[in-house]
């Protein structure tokens, strides 16, 4: 029988700068990528991986294979580069496409949305997908910005169609899938984002700002949120599993 040829990929372009603006939070990305790494098991699928900033902190042991997806071409091709001049560990490899392009078959044990959920218009529709790449006992692990309260410019400016709460974790729990953990991080940067909704109202914060938030009230976050991480936070974590 003749098959059909595939369907074309999806291609994206992101043209905020958002991403290498954040690249520099390294006090950020190592908070949260160490607290997210127990989640992490297996074969690996991580959905817009953009340039491969959050790759590189999660990457601190040795996987079977990690797969970057990102459907813009100028990321696919950044990603490559990373990977061929060794920023990137050599498991990792780069597919310029979404999770739905995918091959039916192709079945992974963690799939990851870093800053990503958010961007994507049918976010349930996503999750259904997700839960079909999973092998059972397979992990989706989503890390988003928190509370549509704290909804403002810069969340439009880059694209984000929500901000989430627990309130949304029954309606992402979509078959097969059930919810293993959930709590909040960066319980001061809550403060900030807040600060930034009702008075600031900046489309996109400045490189000191950025540096101010990470090096000062990251670092109290890390240990404010083991009082408030169940309550509120600027970003929200929750982990499914499939059964």
């Amino acid at each position: 029988m003749i098959q059909p040829p595939p369907e074309p990929s999806t291609r994206i372009t992101y043209d905020s700068s958002d991403l290498a603006l954040f690249a520099k939070a390294r006090n950020w990305k190592t908070y949260w990528s160490g607290r997210l790494r127990s989640y992490i098991k297996g074969q690996v699928i991580e959905v817009g991986a953009g340039l491969g900033t959050s790759t590189e902190y999660m990457c601190k042991q040795e996987y079977p294979e990690w797969i970057c997806l990102d459907p813009d071409p100028s990321h696919a091709s950044h990603l490559a580069q990373r990977i061929a001049s060794q920023e990137l560990p050599p498991f990792c490899k780069v597919k310029c496409c979404v999770l739905k392009d995918l091959a039916v078959d192709v079945m992974v044990d963690t799939i990851l949305y870093i800053d990503v959920l958010e961007h994507i218009e049918n976010d349930e529709a996503e999750m259904r997908v997700a839960a079909s790449h999973l092998k059972r006992g397979g992990q989706v692990v989503v890390l988003s910005p928190a509370f549509n309260c704290l909804y403002s410019p810069f969340d439009k400016t880059v694209g984000h169609r929500r901000r989430y709460s627990t309130k949304d974790i029954k309606r992402l729990t979509v078959k097969n899938l059930v919810v293993q953990k959930w709590f909040f991080l960066d319980s001061i940067g809550f403060f900030a984002s807040l600060c930034n909704r009702t008075l600031l109202k900046s489309p996109m914060p400045s490189s000191a700002q950025i540096a101010i938030w990470d090096r000062v009230m990251v670092p109290v976050s890390r240990y404010a949120d083991g009082v408030f991480g169940a309550v509120f936070g600027k970003t929200i974590v929750i982990v499914w599993e499939k059964v």
